[in-house]
């Protein structure tokens, strides 16, 4: 009788823990999002844009050259985060997880992506208000009227075409 309860009690440490330890990662959270229009928070994204993005993706969010074409390693060039890119395309939600955990971190099928994590450089509020800085550089008549593009849910294991083309489903 004495090994059940001490096995039961380790047990639900185990999963008190386990449980604890999940709810208070930063990982998940894409729903904590910033009001995207507040000129605050911009402010505070282009700053964090210039420390963490811009030796990439440009200063002026133009990407690096030839973005399309894969390099002799397999991995795509930046891409820029202007109206030319392929960015806007995509949910927050991705953009933010894509932030967060780097670009294997959405195990998209035959991609290799040069895109680091920055889940230790960057919290939440940090990563939605580069996210905001940059839509808030985008034309509004080309994407930032595209409610589609801000409410899709996150699917891992998506193609890679469909990552590419910012397929809504």
């Amino acid at each position: 009788m004495r090994k059940v309860v001490v096995l039961s009690a380790g047990i639900g440490s185990v999963i008190v823990v386990a449980g604890a330890l999940y709810f208070s990662s930063n990982w998940g959270s894409a729903e904590a999002r910033v009001d995207q229009s507040d000129p605050q928070v911009i402010a505070t994204g282009k700053v964090a844009y210039e420390q963490f993005c811009s030796s990439c993706h440009g200063i002026d969010l133009k990407g690096q050259p030839n973005w399309k074409t894969t390099k002799a390693d397999g991995i795509l060039p930046a891409p820029p985060h202007d109206k030319s890119g392929h960015t806007w395309h995509h949910s927050d939600e991705i953009l933010f997880n894509y932030i967060k955990g780097g670009g294997e971190s959405l195990g998209i099928k035959d991609f290799k992506s040069g895109m680091p994590p920055f889940k230790s450089m960057m919290n939440d509020t940090k990563i939605w208000s580069t996210l905001a800085y940059i839509k808030s550089r985008w034309p509004e008549k080309t994407v930032r009227g595209k409610p589609w593009r801000q409410n899709r849910p996150y699917r891992p294991n998506k193609t890679k075409s469909d990552i590419e083309i910012g397929r809504p489903k």
